[in-house]
């Protein structure tokens, strides 16, 4: 193994320029104007599986953008671990608030990464962190030693859905069979206190909308005496929440996991720091669901949000106009033994009941997630964890994320492997947002944990 790590230390440079060329790929796949960069970049990193040693390197067509895959199988009775990732990336607007352009990566130093960070879109979620896979495989295999077989499902959809990922796991799981799934698309909690995610929410995402009178109509003329469409679906939407931060939709609660209290006092062992969190978006306060701290209530409690609402005029300057209709687009987040079918039925049976009967709502589900939980006392936690100890150099505690990756729950259903969510990134490291970075010290220590997690897991 100190071959392995002395082989990595020797190459980061050279592992840092690979990963700015892949980082000025615009790889934007919920715009269709990028759809050759798209493509550019899965060819690319099928390149780099190619040069890292893999085998059976195909860029797999599919409904939508391609996967790539790769694999290197050493031994029939060894594991196999199926990597996953993703070269797509979220589009970069607002432009203007980026510092320099969003694929022009750069490296600059800040307060939480004192040794730099590479800026760009991608840059965290996902290229950095999946690149990191193929360079600690590469490390493995230039170093013969590769413990376990290997494969790795890197697809082109995640910021749009992974669309086309449930066909193609469904049509070759015969392929992609495998005995444990390692994802990097998570973060953690610092890196004074590295965790392995053990658990995610699932998601219940609709849209909403309320019609009043059957068209715009004069605010002075009938002002006061016709039911206003916003004013409806605010306060239908203020009364989803009570003083408690409690969600008062019928049935709500029915089948939420009761976390245990050693669990939640574990969890409660990580470094709350309450004036940091408020000070790093701006509040002097924090609210919520009563009798649960700030770490339960992002991570093992449901919530409800409402995400955007608009209605009438919203143009320059004034338009006196009572508005037809009015629309928001509400997201639940939602935990073990909750489903997005449950969920998303009883939301549209209590918001139609507490409409008045002046006015008419629709409800438009969009898209949803089943939670996921990976135990602490499994093989797979336990060899994430004692890599990372190994290269962090301290204790690293179970975490539970308050975001979704709905794709764990389709891979254990349909490859009925457990997927082990070790990310290396930061929740301030401005994924989805202008000036997306990613700490160099996270991205070398991931590299040098996960030959360690290969180790671990095949029990060598």
């Amino acid at each position: 193994m100190q071959e392995t790590l002395n082989y990595i230390s020797e190459n980061k440079k050279r592992y840092l320029d690979e990963l700015f060329e892949l980082l000025k790929i615009a790889s934007i796949s919920a715009d269709p104007a990028y759809k050759d960069e798209v493509l550019k970049c899965a060819e690319v990193c099928a390149d780099h599986l190619r040069n890292a040693g893999a085998d059976e390197v195909e860029v797999c067509k599919t409904k939508g953008y391609p996967v790539v895959y790769g694999e290197k199988m050493v031994g029939k009775d060894l594991p196999t671990v199926l990597v996953y990732g993703h070269y797509d990336v979220q589009p970069p607007d607002p432009l203007e608030l980026w510092t320099k352009p969003p694929f022009e990566p750069y490296v600059e130093k800040t307060d939480l990464h004192p040794d730099g960070a590479v800026f760009a879109r991608g840059a965290a979620d996902d290229k950095g962190q999946f690149f990191m896979h193929i360079k600690a495989f590469e490390a493995m295999m230039k170093t013969d030693s590769l413990p376990c077989n290997v494969k790795f499902i890197i697809e082109g959809e995640e910021e749009v859905g992974s669309k086309s990922l449930g066909d193609f796991v469904n049509e070759y799981k015969e392929k992609l069979s495998c005995d444990c799934i390692l994802i990097s698309d998570t973060s953690l909690y610092s890196t004074e206190q590295p965790t392995v995610t053990t658990g995610l929410r699932g998601l219940s995402y609709v849209e909403v909308e309320v019609e009043g009178p059957n068209r715009d109509l004069h605010s002075g003329l009938y002002g006061g005496a016709v039911p206003n469409p916003i004013h409806v679906l605010s306060r239908m939407i203020a009364g989803l929440i009570d003083e408690n931060g409690h969600i008062t939709i019928d049935g709500f609660y029915d089948n939420v996991e009761e976390v245990p209290a050693e669990e939640r006092a574990q969890m409660n062992k990580l470094k709350d720091d309450q004036e940091a969190f408020k000070s790093s978006i701006g509040l002097s306060g924090v609210e919520g669901e009563k009798g649960f701290t700030t770490l339960e209530r992002t991570s093992i409690r449901p919530t409800l949000d409402c995400n955007g609402i608009w209605g009438g005029y919203t143009g320059e300057g004034a338009k006196t106009v009572i508005p037809s209709k009015a629309f928001a687009k509400i997201s639940m987040r939602l935990v073990p033994y909750q489903t997005p079918e449950e969920i998303t039925g009883k939301f549209t049976k209590y918001f139609e009941k507490i409409a008045p009967a002046n006015v008419k709502v629709k409800v438009n589900p969009h898209h949803g997630g089943m939670p996921y939980v990976l135990p602490s006392d499994t093989k797979e936690f336990n060899a994430a964890k004692k890599a990372m100890e190994t290269a962090f150099g301290t204790e690293v505690l179970p975490f539970r994320s308050g975001g979704s990756i709905p794709i764990t729950a389709m891979f254990e259903e349909v490859l009925g492997a457990k997927s082990v969510l070790m990310g290396f990134g930061l929740a301030s490291d401005a994924i989805h947002s202008p000036n997306e970075h990613y700490g160099l010290y996270n991205f070398y220590k991931g590299i040098e944990s996960i030959p360690l997690f290969f180790k671990n897991y095949a029990g060598r």
